[in-house]
């Protein structure tokens, strides 16, 4: 095989594996990065042959659920992890790569040792030695669960569509076939998925078939073409093909009968595409306003609608006459909102008629709709639909509403178009009753929301202010009121002298990870005023904690220690000590205004066990210099890369360096936290030179005896 991972079957030289561990950045090491790059940059390998010694990054060793230490360097460490279902197949994969020269390509399960499976995706090339013999395997390994999960949603649809289906991964191999493609082929799936096309049908080499496939490949753009294929399946067929995941996909219908059939399947592929288009738009409405208008754009629009309506029955309304609230398309006007945007269901009109019986009403013409009754007359004038079909919107029995389609000219209802009707009924049916679950969680949720929010604000911390250490914190709920949950700090002091600062995010949005907050944040205080030792150390006394007090929440955290020795003190200096348990890393304002993150490897979040090994990192603090802590979400934003909102943050950090430290956090929440659907929680410090008094914008020295004042002093603790 060529290096460019073309199909010649070439081979070429591999240098000697001493290369490569030593990073020197020869040949073999550039051959691993240009495969890794080929498979999105994720994991490599080297199968070295013919003592089968097995050299992998640390990608591989993760994607594999293995660790360096335990990795002996052998492939069986790697079937170990695998489902025990796919390691024949993989093996004999590998075998026949090392005995063809032919491309590797697997795709299998892994066992994670928490628990669950992983589906991950494997590619190699075998190389050779000047001799030509096989020296390697060499391969790119990469997760591929996520792509699986996001196909399986439209794997009904797939499968009832009466188009065949068929997928081709680069190599020409059959990935799938819907149930459409396995009837139309005379073949069992199992013996389609998996093998090569040109071997499956010989005789589509040399002919219109493999070049327009090859074409499509080539080009990245679809193709469509129809052709005959001879005995046995001896029948004409129209394919589209598509470009897909790094391969080609195959649209087909029989058109043997040309005449009859040619229009039908056409008709069959388009719609396919516009139920998978609304599919997906339909995973993306969040109200009743936005389902209405996908309903219009993505579904009734297919149907040759000029409108339409999403009807839901109203439990709540306090008439004792049963009500449908209605939403129509824009198309009606702005008159049938008023007139049928709330209808008793005594009244005889289509929608309501679905509503009571939970049967679909038909109505197809002009004639048809003034015999159903007499309000039928306004209908037709308001909406200048002659034709309509309601369609009762039902899950167990119950019927959560009904979704209407109108037309402006007479309707047949044939099977396919009832087909069609049925088909969106059912996902529209599947979003209302989301959009209604959804509905009733927020409401849940505002009703605690304030209960929530007190006992989160009541456990926030006075904070102390020694010696020239000024400390700020800020918290901002979330901008949804049903947000209300983990996010805290914490500021005090230790009998060793230094100012410990914490800041972290217990998973949730609601009043258990409130109670769960405070519950890590007290364990954590208890812990370091015990413990008093570095942060990484008091981290992993937190682990143990909180797995003997059966805590049972998951937190990131960042502790940090302001340390001062001798040394340090004669400089001017102070030393910033911290262990990051996979929370966003801290921002370093450095006197001069360059801001800085703090971006040192981070370890596990809380609560993930025991075992979990934990780091401190170091930084000196200069006289001036200030130190941000804040959770995740003064940083992130829905559907944008974390790594472009801590690059925002640097910068306005930059911006706003030379205020003072209130006004600076006031200034950071004002710029980047008003956004945020998260809670925000912010803990700032600055260090002030020594070598002056205490400035006034730091305010007076806060020591833990100041934090108790307000609590009652009885003789016995002052004579102590």
């Amino acid at each position: 095989m060529s290096a460019d991972g073309g199909g010649s079957g070439k081979t070429f030289p591999v240098p000697q594996r001493d290369g490569l561990s030593t990073g020197t950045g020869n040949e073999l090491d550039h051959v691993q990065r240009a495969l890794a790059a080929e498979a999105a940059d994720i994991g490599s390998y080297v199968l070295h042959l013919p003592d089968g010694e097995l050299v992998v990054d640390e990608r591989v060793l993760e994607l594999s659920g293995l660790d360096r230490t335990s990795f002996t360097g052998r492939a069986q460490d790697v079937y170990a992890r695998m489902h025990p279902d796919d390691v024949g197949a993989v093996i004999a994969k590998v075998e026949n790569a090392v005995a063809t020269g032919e491309t590797y390509n697997a795709e299998y399960r892994v066992l994670l040792p928490e628990g669950g499976q992983r589906w991950t995706a494997a590619r190699g090339r075998i190389v050779a030695g000047v001799d030509g013999a096989a020296t390697a395997l060499l391969g790119a390994l990469y997760d591929v669960t996520a792509l699986r999960e996001a196909t399986a949603g439209l794997a009904h649809v797939l499968e009832t569509m009466t188009v065949g289906y068929l997928v081709l991964a680069a190599d020409w191999r059959i990935t799938y076939v819907n149930t459409e493609a396995v009837h139309a082929l005379a073949r069992p799936r199992e013996e389609l998925v998996g093998g090569v096309l040109w071997e499956l049908f010989p005789a589509t080499v040399g002919t219109v078939f493999e070049a327009g496939y090859r074409r499509v490949a080539a080009t990245g753009k679809a193709f469509t073409f129809d052709a005959y294929y001879p005995a046995p399946l001896d029948a004409w067929y129209e394919i589209r093909a598509t470009p897909e995941g790094g391969g080609v996909a195959l649209y087909f219908v029989d058109i043997t009968e040309r005449q009859r059939a040619q229009q039908a399947r056409d008709a069959a592929a388009h719609r396919l595409q516009r139920i998978t288009d609304f599919t997906l738009a339909l995973g993306q409405v969040h109200t009743m306003e936005d389902l209405v208008s996908t309903v219009a754009e993505d579904g009734l629009s297919e149907l040759g609608c000029n409108g339409g309506s999403v009807a839901i029955v109203d439990d709540d309304d306090d008439d004792d006459d049963e009500i449908l609230g209605s939403y129509l398309t824009s198309s009606y006007g702005q008159a049938s909102q008023v007139e049928y945007g709330r209808l008793s269901l005594s009244r005889e009109l289509p929608v309501t008629l679905a509503a009571r019986t939970g049967r679909r009403v038909l109505v197809a013409d002009r004639a048809a709709c003034l015999a159903f009754s007499a309000e039928m007359q306004q209908m037709l004038q308001l909406t200048g639909s002659v034709a309509f079909a309601s369609m009762p919107l039902s899950i167990g029995g119950r019927v959560l509403g009904v979704l209407t389609a109108g037309w402006d000219q007479a309707q047949s209802f044939d099977a396919a178009q009832l087909s069609l009707l049925d088909t969106l009924t059912a996902q529209v049916t599947q979003t209302v009753q989301r959009l209604q679950a959804l509905e009733a969680e927020r409401a849940a949720a505002r009703r605690v929301a304030g209960m929530s929010e007190a006992l989160q604000r009541s456990l926030l911390t006075d904070l102390p202010a020694p010696d020239h250490l000024q400390l700020l914190a800020r918290y901002v709920p979330a901008a949804d009121e049903a947000q209300v949950g983990g996010d805290w700090y914490d500021a005090f002091m230790v009998r060793d002298g230094s100012t410990c600062l914490a800041i972290g995010d217990v998973t949730g949005h609601d009043q258990k990870a409130a109670v769960q907050m405070a519950q890590v944040r007290n364990v954590l205080r208890g812990v370091a005023h015990a413990v008093v030792q570095p942060p990484a150390l008091i981290l992993h006394a937190l682990d143990w904690a909180m797995r003997d007090l059966a805590v049972g929440a998951l937190a990131t955290t960042v502790l940090a220690k302001v340390e001062q020795s001798p040394a340090d003190a004669a400089r001017g200096l102070r030393t910033l000590r911290w262990s990051n348990a996979g929370h966003p890393p801290p921002l370093l304002i450095h006197p001069d205004g360059h801001a800085e993150l703090l971006q040192r490897p981070t370890d596990l979040m809380l609560g993930l066990g025991i075992d979990t090994d934990r780091h401190d990192h170091t930084q000196p603090l200069h006289p001036g210099a200030t130190v941000l802590l804040y959770t995740d979400g003064l940083v992130e934003r829905r559907g944008e890369d974390l790594d472009i909102g801590l690059r925002r943050l640097v910068e306005v950090a930059q911006q706003l360096a030379h205020l003072p430290l209130e006004q600076l956090c006031d200034e950071l929440l004002h710029h980047l936290g008003e956004d945020s659907e998260d809670d925000v929680a912010l803990l700032a410090l600055r260090a002030h030179p020594e070598d002056q008094p205490r400035p006034a914008e730091a305010g007076p020295q806060v020591l833990p005896v100041d934090l108790t004042l307000s609590d009652p002093v009885f003789p016995e603790d002052t004579a102590r």
